[in-house]
């Protein structure tokens, strides 16, 4: 049977975690002299209040987290961060409607980015501070955070960290879960904060270089601007930004070893290379169609194209251009882009590029294997011939995120969508990237779409951050059974 006083235990202290962090937007408010600190400070009050009592009401639980609360904590731990994270929107009027501020918070918690404001520089600093947050608090998981603290409090995190960590293969940096959630939170921070200090070197004010900072380390492409980092027509930011972008979407364990200048650790890394090699290849494609077709200037071209592709690639959803207004082969390659993803144990959502990688090897070995039935042909990884039973799971994972993704599209495709806004809209929610394509693109937002799709596009959302299979075992009458 399911453990539900450690469920409740646990997911008390994740609220209590939160509410802590979103009393930090209310003293952000005060200094820019906004009227909603008070609002903010007793959302995140009863955030702290509730946490607490169901983290005292159960605390003499049975300690043990099996598969199943491993599970239902981290699916749980989302809904419940969404709902709670709703409130300053909704009770300072910033969001006055709860469905929209619900898809705001869980669009940010899940780092989609997938907004449905129209005047995003008419909210007060502490409201855009908050929304900014809740996307660096998912961007590494309130759950990994919570590892490197529930040893503490007599708690393994094992189950939680198997179920959190985005990718097939989350690298344990150090032996002991608690240490690995410490080294990439440090990571984590200190990439933040060497991002908001260029930032600030190129022009940028600090408010607006912490909020983009958070939300590039994220993979989540919230912006404190309408037009996103268009709007600061700048080559130097879109550069930097670039730059961090790129390393959000790159394994965490990767940036470990680089921090530690074990470089050739970085590069004989296979899905690197594959990463920079999807980078590399269609930012070419690219750059070559805006120079030759519309008559761009070669280095606008490279710095649109790169950008782009990093942001759509890492999920992120920044945007410098409306790429629905280049040519459709462009935007078809941008399309493509959107069901890649980050690397394996980033920030960044999608199938990720190892799935892909593994995918295609073995759709290649396939043909050989047809040629020569009676040989044994494992498809290999780094130089290492990967388990069968890794290969069936990313089979699994591609079979049913695309099956998901069509039959999402279709019921998209239910409330007088066309077919390109429907898929958009599902792909960018699914892989929580942000903008999609049709009237849900680049210079566009969510505001318009019912109210229906919009919690149908939040549970998309959910479930393709935590991987599909996290969310779907709990609807499995297995998962259930003794």
């Amino acid at each position: 049977m399911v453990n539900f006083r450690v469920v409740t235990y646990i997911l008390g202290f994740l609220l209590f975690i939160e509410g802590l962090f979103m009393m930090l937007a209310a003293p952000v408010s005060l200094i820019y002299d906004n009227s909603d600190a008070e609002t903010i400070f007793y959302c995140s009050l009863l955030t702290v209040f509730i946490g607490l009592s169901f983290f005292l009401w159960n605390r003499k639980c049975t300690k043990n987290i099996g598969k199943r609360e491993g599970y239902l904590i981290v699916t749980l731990g989302w809904v419940v961060f969404s709902f709670f994270g709703a409130l300053p929107f909704y009770f300072t009027n910033a969001i006055p409607n709860f469905t929209n501020a619900f898809f705001e918070t869980i669009s940010g918690f899940t780092t989609t980015g997938a907004s449905i404001l129209t005047d995003i520089e008419s909210l007060s600093q502490g409201i855009l501070f908050w929304r900014s947050l809740t996307q660096w608090l998912g961007g590494m998981g309130i759950i990994v955070l919570s590892l490197a603290i529930l040893p503490v409090l007599g708690i393994g995190g094992m189950q939680l960290f198997i179920a959190e960590v985005p990718g097939p293969t989350p690298d344990k940096i150090h032996p002991r879960v608690r240490e690995t959630a410490k080294r990439l939170w440090g990571i984590y921070v200190i990439f933040t904060f060497l991002e908001v200090i260029l930032l600030v070197m190129g022009g940028m004010n600090l408010f607006d270089a912490v909020c983009h900072s958070f939300t590039t380390m994220a993979t989540g492409g919230y912006s404190t601007k309408q037009d996103s980092i268009a709007y600061f027509d700048s080559p130097y930011i879109q550069y930097v930004i670039t730059f961090f972008m790129f390393i959000a979407g790159v394994n965490f364990a990767l940036s470990y070893f680089a921090l530690h200048f074990r470089f050739n650790k970085v590069w004989k890394n296979e899905e690197f290379r594959f990463f920079l090699g999807i980078i590399l290849v269609f930012t070419l494609f690219i750059t070559l169609n805006l120079v030759i077709d519309m008559k761009k200037p070669l280095e606008e071209s490279f710095r649109e194209s790169l950008f782009q592709v990093v942001s759509i690639l890492t999920t992120t959803g920044f945007v410098t251009a409306d790429y629905l207004s280049w040519r459709p082969f462009v935007v078809v390659l941008i399309f493509i882009l959107m069901f890649f993803g980050g690397s394996a144990g980033s920030t960044g959502g999608g199938m990720k590029v190892i799935r892909i990688a593994l995918l295609l090897k073995n759709s290649f070995l396939e043909l050989k294997r047809l040629m020569h039935p009676n040989a044994i042909v494992p498809v290999r990884f780094d130089g290492n011939a990967v388990n069968q039973q890794i290969i069936t799971n990313v089979l699994a994972f591609a079979s049913f995120y695309l099956l998901t993704f069509v039959i999402s599209s279709i019921v998209m495709s239910t409330m007088n969508y066309d077919l390109v806004t429907s898929m958009g809209a599902v792909a960018a929610s699914l892989g929580n990237i942000g903008p999609g394509l049709g009237a849900v693109g680049p210079m566009e937002n969510f505001a318009h779409i019912p109210v229906f799709g919009k919690w149908f596009l939040a549970f998309l959302m959910l479930i393709g951050r935590l991987e599909i299979f996290t969310v779907l075992l709990l609807f499995s009458p297995h998962f259930w059974r003794k």
